[in-house]
């Protein structure tokens, strides 16, 4: 098989699909596997490393969409880059599709094979390839918004460890999943007043059971997100429905509700975002003022420390990767659950469910591929 790894294309994406180690595997595999020139960059990865693994440099993007079979990227394709793509590829990538309608209409018009990293599943209900950037941006959201908790960034002035004589910042985290407890493990080192808010009851008796009285858990309800926001510096959303776009749990008058100078870090924006008045921002311009509380909506947060987020996904996508190789994606689909369940597109049909009902379309299931 020819594999294609382009250079990513989304403002401040500094990650790339495979590392040179990866390359090294595929090609042991028997497959070819194109570079695109400079794509490791970013990641502190060189041409010269990719060559010496065995892969082959392309000079541009057109020359690797032409050539590849498969697309191995990081972020969702641009519309510039669904120009590129040949009829019947298979994509695998980060997809978000129900937050970008526009690239899922490209896609289904060239009938193109997508693989949505977000939505690959175990039997258990985990989701491997989210969860190490789910780490990342979770552990991230708390440096980010203790940064512009600073009174020169426009925050409050607020120091989330607090000090002799002034009590810690409270960091409220609204979801207890990866991304909430990555964020509340980092809150809590900081010595933060930390809050988490969620549905699920056995993953808060985890965090509870794990932090004791340096946290305080809370089954969600609109009252008690209310309540708990009024005396909040640092509001991290970190809530996910598979492949759905997220439900908006903070409306714009519990926003307001905040004290000026408080910060809200959207993790979820990705998939919409639970508050409100969130809107995707990039790491160029990352925050924006809705009645005096800062909003960083960026919605690639890994992007910005690739040399640990390209090693952590290259670790989580590979053995997938190989194995679509190896018995081709059909053969793949059948035998294998999770990357069957990682489906969004096949053969010009949407096949994740919380995709089409997103957008109200009808939904196909395995079996149509199978018969």
């Amino acid at each position: 098989m020819v594999i294609g790894i382009p250079k990513e294309r989304k403002i401040d994406e500094y990650r790339v699909g495979i590392t040179p180690e990866g390359v090294g595997l595929l090609v042991s595999d028997g497959h070819q596997v194109l570079v695109e020139q400079s794509a490791g960059i970013g990641s502190g990865i060189s041409d010269h490393q990719y060559t010496t693994a065995g892969a082959v440099i392309m000079m541009s993007e057109e020359q690797l969409f032409e050539q590849a079979e498969l697309v191995v990227k990081v972020k969702e394709p641009t519309l510039a880059e669904c120009r590129l793509l040949r009829q019947r590829q298979i994509l695998f990538s980060y997809l978000h599709l129900a937050t970008h309608r526009d690239v899922m209409d490209a896609l289904l018009e060239k009938n193109i094979s997508a693989i949505g990293y977000e939505t690959v599943q175990l039997p258990d209900g985990s989701l491997p390839l989210l969860i190490p950037m789910s780490e990342i941006a979770g552990r991230l959201s708390v440096q980010i918004g203790a940064s512009f908790l600073q009174k020169q960034h426009g925050g409050k002035g607020c120091l989330l460890s607090g000090a002799s004589g002034a009590s810690p910042g409270h960091v409220a985290i609204l979801g207890s999943g990866v991304v909430g407890s990555n964020a509340a493990m980092i809150a809590i080192g900081l010595g933060a007043r930390v809050t988490i808010l969620g549905e699920d009851h056995r993953q808060l008796q985890r965090h509870q059971d794990r932090y004791g009285d340096q946290v305080t858990t809370l089954i969600a309800n609109t009252a008690i997100v209310q309540d708990t926001l009024c005396d909040t510096d640092l509001a991290i959303g970190a809530v996910h429905v598979v492949g759905s776009r997220t439900p908006l749990l903070v409306t714009q008058e519990m926003v307001s509700l905040m004290t000026p100078g408080s910060v809200i870090v959207d993790v979820s924006v990705d998939q919409g975002g639970c508050f409100e008045t969130s809107q995707p921002t990039t790491h160029r311009d990352p925050v924006f003022d809705v009645g005096g509380i800062l909003h960083y909506g960026v919605t690639n947060m890994p992007g910005v420390v690739p040399q640990t987020s390209t090693r952590a996904l290259t670790h989580a996508s590979l053995p997938m990767i190989r194995r679509v190789g190896k018995l081709g994606l059909q053969q793949t689909i059948n035998k294998d659950p999770a990357v069957a369940s990682g489906l969004n597109l096949f053969d010009g049909s949407v096949y994740c469910r919380g995709v089409a009902e997103t957008f109200g379309m009808e939904w196909q299931t395995l079996a149509n591929i199978n018969a």
